[in-house]
């Protein structure tokens, strides 16, 4: 199942930057390894904000969930999920 989902980040601004950047390397290494197991295979920044548009290729909703927790920047996201469907007027299938 296809999901596009959209994370805005907050980190408290009296966050110290230490922890911050540790935080963003555990995020880097956890979005690269669902990147590489083709779980989370499109992911793009938003120009000029702390946020980015993802599709998610997962089985089930639980899975998906399970996914975004797990990431350690979600305490400090606005997380908007879309679950998409193959349109029928698309030239493909539902690849991504």
């Amino acid at each position: 199942m296809l999901y596009l989902v959209r994370m805005d980040v907050n980190v408290p601004p009296e966050m110290p930057e230490e922890q911050a950047s540790a935080i963003k390397q555990e995020e880097r290494a956890y979005s690269q390894a669902l990147q590489k197991e083709g779980r989370w295979p499109h992911l793009w920044r938003v120009v000029g904000e702390y946020a980015n548009y993802s599709i998610f290729d997962v089985d089930t909703n639980d899975e998906l969930h399970d996914l975004l927790q797990g990431l350690p920047l979600f305490p400090y996201m606005k997380v908007d999920v879309t679950p998409l469907a193959q349109h029928p007027s698309a030239i493909t299938t539902s690849g991504i």
